[in-house]
């Protein structure tokens, strides 16, 4: 028995539906971080992009646990001596790009380099419902219904 590499011909790719609303970040992060690399297929190869390619809608409503929304903080440099700079998910969440929480959850979970960098391409972020991917007729993928925990409490 000879081990599967997977070669480009291989490898086919999906289109999945995420409805982030109401979904912890971190929890939705790692599921999308798993499908983009490809490990939930059999056919998974570490050096090839296998992965799916996956639509987030609704991440501006996205949710943390605990006191995250205003004691998480992001940094960020500006390249000039002293210009280290801090935020927090609330205001990025009401700024002009809320996305970004989701991107960045999701692109530190992935392993650095350039294939990553490649898989991170294939992760289409929009913060409303509307997402102009229609034409890929993207399966819809319902992480709240996979654990009870994916959903914060009241």
């Amino acid at each position: 028995m000879k081990t599967f590499t997977a070669t480009p011909s291989n490898i086919e790719k999906k289109w999945v539906l995420i409805d982030a609303e109401g979904l912890v970040v971190g929890r939705m992060a790692a599921i999308i971080a798993t499908r983009l690399r490809g490990k939930h297929k059999p056919t998974f190869t570490p050096h090839m992009d296998c992965g799916d390619n996956i639509v987030v809608i609704n991440c501006d409503k996205v949710a943390l646990t605990g006191k995250k929304m205003t004691d998480k903080k992001y940094y960020r440099h500006t390249g000039h001596p002293g210009g280290i700079k801090e935020t927090n998910p609330t205001r990025i969440l009401e700024g002009k790009n809320p996305e970004d929480v989701v991107r960045k959850a999701v692109q530190r979970m992935l392993p650095g380099g350039p294939l990553s960098r490649q898989q991170m391409s294939n992760l289409k972020i929009y913060p409303g419902a509307e997402h102009p991917h229609e034409a890929q007729q993207p399966e819809k993928l319902d992480i709240a219904a996979l654990n009870s925990k994916n959903t914060p409490r009241d």
